[in-house]
């Protein structure tokens, strides 16, 4: 019968011989040679993969435009030997590397993201020792240059997986993107295949296992428009919206479960002295609760319909405007249990190298299988990050490599570790 050797306190397949977290009958994945000699490589090679982090974060893919990233990404994989390397039709870059057990062992899915929320298209990367500076180094930089990191330690160590490895390169994480990257592949590409799901996004040690789920809606007053002067007395869209948003920012909400509201961006208007014909708002809303989500998002539509009416209601003017609010995006809630299986490989992995980090609620591509009960967590790819989102985002490298080290054991903490791997 096939060898198994897993995690400490992680038994592959047999989680009724684990009474308690960190007590466990089986073998330990670092008493493995091959292990230990893995995460010796993984630090050893850590200045080439911050010279391939750099390289990655220089090639730009803004919102909606990664396909010079992907496009990378599909001639990467190929040269790692995965198999099936392939772009599907939102833009997802996929590429597999099959376990010794067949349909009936785990199949995870890797993944971090390509897009950025900059719209530039031309990045440049600075580096003072170990400060390094640039848009996106960290998110997602980091997270995707691990996965080249995975895929070619497990490969320079021979390392034979039992579970089956999907790893992927996705679209749409950021802002508007709406996850569209992990809609697809759990919607069509991937579809009943997956097993678990890792994401690795950004910088640090924390470990995400709760969804922080979240509305977004374009809102957008129309009316006739014209003169400052001439048609004064007619209703203004900048002014319905100017009442909306002094509405919103009223807006009281729990600190537990922590639920949140922005408005990021309005627009509209033509000219100082026009008025104008259109004007519009962007406002996300988020929260680990899907009541307290829906609570707000009641209160948002009703500030919206009474700036409209009180704008409406402060002119004689026959002419009227009108709203329109347009989801833009809608990011389920959920959580990954704590006892859960993936989210002890992963603490399991901490506790093997040291490292104190605590389980935290996000907003990542793991709001997609959590939603649909698929065991997932969304990792940090280790360093230390500053001003992500920011045109100041800057990553530090010390002791990096304990990300990818803590991303590589608990991989294998899913997948297993075939002893019959060759020597």
């Amino acid at each position: 019968m096939r060898a198994f050797l897993v995690l400490t306190a992680i038994l592959l397949l047999a989680t009724s011989a684990l009474d308690t977290v960190g007590q466990s009958t089986g073998p330990s994945l670092i008493d493995i040679e091959k292990v230990r000699l893995g995460l010796e490589y993984i630090k050893a090679t850590e200045p080439e993969t911050i010279t391939e982090q750099i390289r990655i974060t220089e090639i730009p893919a803004p919102p909606f435009k990664e396909a010079r990233r992907a496009e990378y990404f599909r001639k990467k994989f190929q040269e790692l030997g995965l198999k099936n390397v392939r772009m599907d039709e939102v833009g997802n870059v996929i590429g597999e590397r099959p376990g010794t057990g067949g349909s009936a062992a785990p199949t995870m899915v890797l993944a971090a993201h390509l897009d950025t929320v900059f719209d530039d298209e031309v990045v440049k990367v600075t580096r003072e020792g170990n400060l390094i500076k640039g848009l996106g180094i960290g998110d997602d930089g980091r997270g995707l240059t691990l996965l080249i990191t995975m895929v070619r330690t497990l490969n320079e160590l021979k390392i034979d997986t039992v579970g089956n490895l999907i790893v992927v390169a996705n679209v749409g994480e950021e802002g508007l993107g709406d996850l569209r990257g992990t809609r697809h592949l759990f919607a069509k590409e991937l579809k009943g295949k997956v097993t678990h799901f890792i994401s690795i996004d950004g910088t640090g040690l924390g470990i995400t296992n709760g969804a922080v789920g979240s509305y977004r809606y374009r809102v957008t007053f129309k009316g006739p428009g014209g003169h400052s002067y001439g048609a004064f007395g007619m209703p203004n869209p900048i002014h319905a919206l100017g009442r909306a948003i002094e509405k919103i920012s009223k807006f009281q909400v729990p600190t537990d479960p922590k639920t949140t509201f922005n408005v990021g961006r309005i627009e509209g208007g033509t000219s100082v002295n026009s008025i104008a014909h259109t004007a519009s708002f962007e406002i996300d809303m988020r929260s680990v609760s899907k009541a307290e989500l829906e609570k707000m998002d009641a209160s948002f539509k009703k500030a919206v319909q009474v700036s409209l009416n009180e704008e409406n209601g402060r002119w004689t003017s026959p002419r009227k405007i009108t709203v329109d609010m347009s989801q833009v995006g809608s990011r389920p809630t959920g959580e990954q249990k704590a006892d859960a299986l993936i989210v002890r490989a992963a603490l399991e992995a901490d506790k093997a190298l040291g490292i104190k980090s605590e389980l935290d609620a996000g907003s990542t591509d793991s709001n997609i299988p959590i939603s649909l009960g698929i065991p997932a967590i969304t990792i940090d790819g280790g360093g230390l990050g500053r001003g992500a989102h920011s045109p100041d985002e800057s990553w530090d490298a010390t002791d990096s490599h304990l990300g990818s080290q803590r991303a590589f054991l608990a991989i294998l903490g899913i997948l297993g570790v075939d002893s019959r791997s060759p020597k």
